[in-house]
């Protein structure tokens, strides 16, 4: 029997029953589409992460990419998996028909995302060119995607995103890749197709580090997204320009030549080992060139585009791994005897019972369960307000984008943060055995505790939401939130059973507004240091709040099934366990709200540098 590592009948519950992602086919970019080939998506992505990925979960983790004599190898599967992915349109599943794609909503690409993560997250490959591919159609000249993005869709060709640097991580303003543009003596072609005035061509010279995927054997080329300042560019993110860097590039003869992008280092990391984390270093022959994307001074905008996806990704390979981890404590609870059963520990001769049945077993995978599953309700609703925000028209598309954002550092974090004590609890269930080789947990363990780091750090998505998203356009975005929050809890209200979770709710609204009313006095002052003190906090704090609201959406789906369709088996356990899990969220989790409530609304200054410094 295949080890479970998701569960197909929960993302069914998701996409349908809750979301209902064929209401996307209303609209005509989507409309090709049914509930029929969505599942059909699904099921080809697990084919693939059955057969080409979990199997090779430890082998990759214990084979890690090796930088020798300047090339990277990986392990040889990531070729054939890449592959299968181009062959199926995977890659490009919500790529327009235009450029090789499907047309998929980002509601099915997420949970293929999952799925994949799931299976084995050191294959993390197809959703850095994706993104990358996607700013290329998005900003770049039609002789650019015609030229990468075929490439880049079948699996023939690897996409990065090449943005930080030594002396610049998350402070994008301190980026200093120079850019140089080419005269005319040193025409470059792409192809057969000059570049030079289309804008074209530019000397590229600098170092990027920690580029995922940044060079591996597995495909036939590299095609970083890269930033970098034009020469005289302005000071600051508003100087930043978008460049296609390869590590091959055309010689307008219907060959390829080097690229002068060198593999200067390679990071071994504590987890996801499967993918190279790379240094590289552009510009050491004086003979990098790359292709402007859009318009000069506009690649951080542009770039924020690929951030969105990307940071979506993020939180789906977490609640992926997370959920991995869950079913395999899971399973060894239920197999594991350990001692009797509280009650009947003078029963010597009674036999063990399987550890599932011990109280703190259960409030550990109970825990699990809630943040895994919560997580990946979140990460649904943030995918379909994207998918809207792209295909919709006036006020629905906007508020769709206003939710998007204000949802967007709660959609990276919390299922990251999260997914971190989640695994945890999951090495926990083992006990000695979680903390050894024999069984994934450990390197589950390991794998996720970058996800807090990726596509910015937890404080950077906390700075972001309560210094930008909490207060933007007068306060908009919460207000819609709100509203939504509002709507699930009078749906909610009309069951007795629910109701005290609708009211529960209703007062964590409350306590929001409150953190908020204290904490405005400070950004109106102009004191942002003091405003932003405790934004981690923060976000925690709403982190809760909006999964809860998660939670309660499924609670109410799962009561109207078990009141109008009579389900049996199966499907009677999955309704009941979801109101079950629903209530140990609101017992257990949300209570939290309370002692950061009071932290958040506290006078007491000890975080911020004063003049008389205190010893750390």
């Amino acid at each position: 029997m295949a080890t479970t590592y998701f569960s197909k009948r929960n993302l069914q519950f998701l996409l349908h029953e809750v979301f209902k992602a064929d209401e996307l086919t209303k609209y005509d970019y989507f409309s090709a589409h049914d509930r029929e080939t969505f599942n059909l998506v699904l099921d080809s992505a697990t084919y693939i992460a059955d057969t080409f990925m979990h199997p090779y979960l430890k082998e990759m983790d214990r084979n890690q990419p090796e930088l020798k004599n300047g090339q990277v190898t990986v392990h040889p599967k990531v070729r054939e998996y890449l592959k299968a992915m181009g062959d199926a349109g995977l890659i490009g599943a919500g790529f327009s028909f235009e450029h090789g794609g499907q047309q998929l909503p980002e509601m099915i690409s997420s949970c293929v995302g999952f799925i994949l993560m799931a299976a084995n997250n050191g294959m993390m490959y197809t959703g850095l060119t994706s993104g990358a591919a996607h700013l290329i159609t998005s900003f770049g000249l039609p002789a650019l995607s015609d030229f990468y993005v075929p490439n880049m869709l079948d699996g023939t060709w690897q996409g990065t995103m090449a943005l930080t640097e030594p002396q610049a991580g998350s402070s994008l303003s301190d980026v200093t890749t120079s850019a140089t543009p080419l005269s005319d003596s040193e025409s470059v072609t792409l192809g057969e197709v000059p570049l030079l005035d289309q804008p074209g061509s530019y000397k590229i010279k600098g170092q990027k580090v920690f580029i995922s995927a940044g060079d591996h054997n597995a495909t036939d080329n590299i095609v970083h997204l890269m930033l970098a300042r034009i020469d005289g560019a302005p000071k600051g993110t508003k100087g930043i320009s978008l460049f296609v860097v390869p590590k091959y590039r055309p010689d307008g003869k219907g060959g390829f030549v080097d690229n002068d992008v060198a593999s200067t280092g390679i990071y071994h990391k504590m987890g996801q080992k499967g993918v190279p984390a790379m240094h590289l270093t552009m510009g050491s022959n004086d003979n990098t060139i790359g292709y402007l994307v859009g318009e000069p001074h506009q690649g951080l905008p542009y770039m924020f585009q690929m951030m969105n996806e990307a940071r979506i990704g993020v939180g789906m390979t977490a609640a992926g791994i997370a959920t991995a981890a869950f079913y395999a404590a899971l399973q060894y609870a239920k197999e594991r005897p350990q001692s009797r059963r509280l009650n009947q520990k003078n029963h010597l001769d009674a036999p063990q019972t399987p550890i599932i049945n011990h109280p703190d077993v259960r409030r550990m995978l109970l825990f699990q369960k809630a943040v895994t599953e919560g997580s990946l309700a979140l990460l649904l609703e943030a995918a379909r307000l994207f998918d809207i925000s792209q295909v919709a028209e006036g006020d629905e598309k906007e508020n769709a984008f206003l939710l998007l954002d204000l949802l967007m550092p709660v959609a990276k974090s919390y299922p990251s943060e999260m997914g971190v004590q989640s695994v945890s609890q999951s090495v926990q269930t083992f006990g000695g055995y979680g903390f050894t080789e024999d069984f994934p947990v450990e390197q589950l363990y390991r794998d996720i505790r970058i996800t807090p780091i990726y596509e910015g750090t937890t404080g950077i998505q906390a700075q972001d939401l309560l210094g930008r998203k909490m207060t933007m356009k007068g306060g908009k975005a919460p207000l819609l939130l709100f509203a939504e929050i509002n709507r699930t809890i009078a749906e909610a209200s009309t069951s007795d059973e629910l109701k005290p979770y609708a009211d529960q709710l209703t007062a964590e609204l409350k306590r929001t507004q409150e953190i908020m009313a204290s904490l405005i006095p400070h950004a109106q002052k102009g004191d942002i240091e003091r405003y932003l003190s405790d934004a981690t906090l923060f976000l925690e704090f709403f982190g809760i709040v909006v999964v809860a609201w998660q939670w309660l959406k499924q609670a109410v789906i799962a009561k109207q099934m078990l009141l109008t369709q009579n389900p049996q088996g199966d499907d009677l356990i999955f309704y009941e366990g979801k109101i079950h899990t629903m209530k140990f969220f609101f017992h257990y989790e949300v209570p939290k709200t309370l002692g950061l409530a009071q932290r958040l609304k506290d006078t007491e200054v000890l975080t911020i540098v004063s003049e008389k410094e205190l010893a750390l």
